[in-house]
């Protein structure tokens, strides 16, 4: 918007956020906060540990959401005022502040107004991660574990609760598999759009000739079942197994064998869970997981069957989708937005926020041409 002046620009702003507010409705949004909260105050809610954790981090999300939009309102009526004093007493110091929270304010107003292209079926659920290590040899077990603490870190620098199922640690080094949730609403339509192959270049630190090495990662973004999803599961089409957990060099997590893994034979998927002590509990999570993925199964397999009868080509999510090069020089890029950063310290530490915004637009854009 350069070139357009700075009382034009906070105009736009204005226009843009009160569209916003429009799509994410405010006072239903208060509605639910006012219904929350009075279910939250119910002593008997904790009876219930997995609602009442539901309840309140529903609660925190809207208060959080409420007064993000609040807050950017506030601070656009602030910035018109601070360009006011700095015209008033020609201070050119007051001027570069206005200038500072003007940026600030198209950066803060963009990332909000990707929340309202959220609107699939699933995007406002949690989201279940799985992340397998793939050609690469030990290169890629590692690299599978770089992933999983740059998506774990990513959700702790926005404060978003995280669980592991299930981690099946490779011989040598990094993880072989991970398997867990975050535990946030619109956790899936923020990270569905990282379902895919991820392809690290550096030189190997297991390679005793220092030798460049390629390795390759995928990720599995589905959402995480509700009660109210319908997914038929034949108890005799399940294998079950049962056995000890283990870290990494062979060291047991469980002292029981209370680990379980369910294989679910028509169509070969395999969960895994060792996250509890308890078999049982060990169990119910597992099938937890694998409803969830057999309910992404059956709505990709209904969204092929559209494609064919529109003769639309469908896309395959199962394709490379961005590459992460270290060496001979440094720079990370989404092969589908462009996007690109040079730092890639700092997209592996989580900050990968911006590649998230490209591809929430870039899916939205793809779903509407269809």
């Amino acid at each position: 918007m350069a070139g357009i002046e700075p009382e034009e620009q906070l105009k736009e702003l204005g226009s843009t956020l009160a569209g916003i507010e429009q799509v994410l409705d405010l006072d239903g949004m208060r509605r639910d906060i006012a219904e929350l909260r009075e279910q939250s105050a119910d002593p008997d809610l904790w009876n219930d540990q997995e609602r009442a954790q539901s309840v309140t981090r529903r609660l925190s999300y809207l208060e959080s959401e409420l007064g993000r939009v609040e807050g950017l309102r506030q601070r656009l009526d602030d910035a018109a005022t601070l360009y006011e004093m700095a015209a008033e007493m020609d201070d050119a110091d007051t001027r570069a502040e206005a200038d500072e929270e003007l940026a600030s304010l198209h950066k803060a107003v963009q990332q909000l107004e990707v929340r309202t292209l959220m609107s699939g079926e699933y995007d406002a659920r949690e989201a279940l991660v799985t992340i397998n290590a793939q050609a690469g040899g030990v290169d890629a077990a590692d690299w599978a574990q770089q992933l999983q603490r740059m998506y774990l870190r990513w959700a702790e620098r926005h404060g978003y609760p995280t669980e592991i199922y299930e981690t099946s640690f490779a011989e040598e080094a990094g993880i072989k598999s991970t398997t867990f949730t975050v535990k946030a609403p619109y956790a899936y339509g923020t990270l569905r759009g990282e379902h895919g192959t991820h392809r690290l270049v550096r030189i190997s630190p297991f390679d005793n000739a220092a030798r460049r090495q390629t390795s390759f990662a995928g990720l599995d973004v589905v959402p995480v079942v509700e009660q109210s999803d319908h997914v038929d599961i034949d108890e005799s089409e399940l294998r079950v197994d049962v056995y000890r957990s283990s870290g990494p060099g062979g060291q047991g997590v469980n002292t029981t064998d209370s680990a379980v893994r369910i294989t679910h034979i028509p169509t070969g998927i395999v969960v895994s869970c060792q996250n509890e002590r308890s078999q049982l509990q060990n169990k119910a999570t597992a099938m937890n997981v694998l409803q969830a993925k057999l309910l992404e199964r059956k709505r990709q397999e209904e969204a092929e069957k559209m494609s064919a009868l529109r003769g639309e080509g469908t896309s395959s999510w199962g394709t490379q989708i961005r590459n992460y090069v270290l060496h001979p020089y440094q720079i990370v890029k989404d092969l589908r937005t462009g996007v690109e950063v040079g730092n890639p310290t700092g997209v592996l530490d989580g900050d990968i926020d911006e590649f998230i915004e490209a591809e929430i637009r870039w899916m939205r854009q793809q779903e509407t041409s269809a």
